[in-house]
């Protein structure tokens, strides 16, 4: 490999740090799919514990009657307190790897906690057996109405598999690809910054509906997500080849154009690559858990069905999981291009 070439490689992200990457990866897999959704969530833990700690504290300030940029100005708050908190934990597990390595585990299970990835499939997978029997039950879709912090009670399951199939590409875009490129790029803290600003724009977001505290966090997760969503988009579509009737082509098509795209707040262009991959109109009106109307926007081919049952929910389900296993593949020979071994 020409060194020109090798130095610019290592400038960009750490090789040394791919198989802790991997192994993190393949974790989130094996505990997700062995524990389920964590309290019935499916986000990774580190946007648990952002909205368990800041999220109560942000509804307080969040007072609708105020004036937008006071709203804007108390999400700017949160955010600085968030990532500064986010900042210095960073650093300390930096320190308590270094010092604890624990046979070079420690590193990628502290790791694991800022993805996810098993658990996405065992929420999906409830759901697809539930429509498959035509037996959705509350129960049912559960796990996926507080992952996507959506209120599915009053919809019908064209709405909630229409639904499903969206968090099967934005989980695996923000809570997998974006932190382990940023976990490349700038170790622990970085990748648990980008965690943390994901979890307040899905906390206080409104998928950019907002008018105040999702404002802020919800332009700099922007800033840091917008390269590694391209990145998942790609990968969407490339792994749309092992699901039946998907098309890679079209999949690739989605990211040159903006009609009937999503935008970057409602999925992006990873949604967009799902929608015309598999020919499905995605997206749509819903009610967020609080209670707040979204018109979301309709995402997909001209004339492309939106009466999605559980087939369809099966092939997103496929593309998500060889998304995964394809980025491992990915990173491997990442790795192996770097001549780390």
């Amino acid at each position: 490999m020409p060194e020109g070439l090798i130095q610019l490689h290592e400038q960009l992200f750490h090789p040394e740090r791919i198989p802790y990457a991997i192994a993190a990866i393949l974790i989130a897999m094996v505990v997700g799919v062995i524990s389920g959704p964590l309290a019935g969530n499916a986000n990774p833990f580190v946007w648990q514990a952002v909205d368990t700690f800041f999220g109560r504290f942000g509804d307080k300030l969040n007072k609708t009657h105020r004036p937008k940029a006071d709203l804007v100005f108390r999400g700017f708050l949160i955010t600085a307190l968030a990532l500064a908190v986010a900042f210095g934990l960073g650093k300390a597990l930096d320190l308590l790897v270094f010092y604890y390595p624990l046979y070079n585990l420690s590193e990628a299970v502290i790791l694991s906690l800022m993805i996810t990835g098993g658990s996405v499939w065992y929420a999906l997978l409830r759901l697809y057996f539930a429509l498959e029997q035509k037996k959705v039950g509350e129960g049912a879709f559960y796990a996926i109405a507080r992952s996507e912090r959506k209120n599915l009670a009053a919809s019908d399951d064209l709405s909630i598999t229409r639904c499903a199939m969206g968090f099967a590409v934005r989980s695996y875009d923000k809570g997998l690809i974006a932190p382990v490129i940023w976990y490349l790029i700038g170790g622990l803290p970085a990748a648990l910054i980008y965690a943390t600003l994901a979890a307040l724009f899905w906390r206080f977001g409104k998928d950019g509906f907002s008018k105040g505290l999702g404002v802020v966090p919800g332009a700099l997760e922007k800033l840091m997500g917008f390269v590694p969503s391209l990145f998942s988009a790609v990968m969407v579509a490339a792994t749309s080849m092992f699901a039946p009737t998907a098309k890679v082509s079209k999949g690739l098509e989605a990211l040159t154009g903006m009609k009937n795209r999503a935008s970057y707040e409602q999925g992006g262009w990873p949604l967009s690559a799902l929608a015309w991959s598999l020919n499905v109109s995605l997206g749509g009106a819903f009610q967020d858990i609080t209670g707040s109307a979204i018109k979301g926007a309709w995402v997909g081919p001209d004339k492309a069905t939106a009466k999605n049952d559980h087939k369809h929910l099966r092939r997103a389900l496929i593309i998500n999981a060889m998304g995964q296993f394809l980025f491992i593949v990915v990173l491997a020979c990442a790795y192996l291009w770097s001549g780390a071994l």
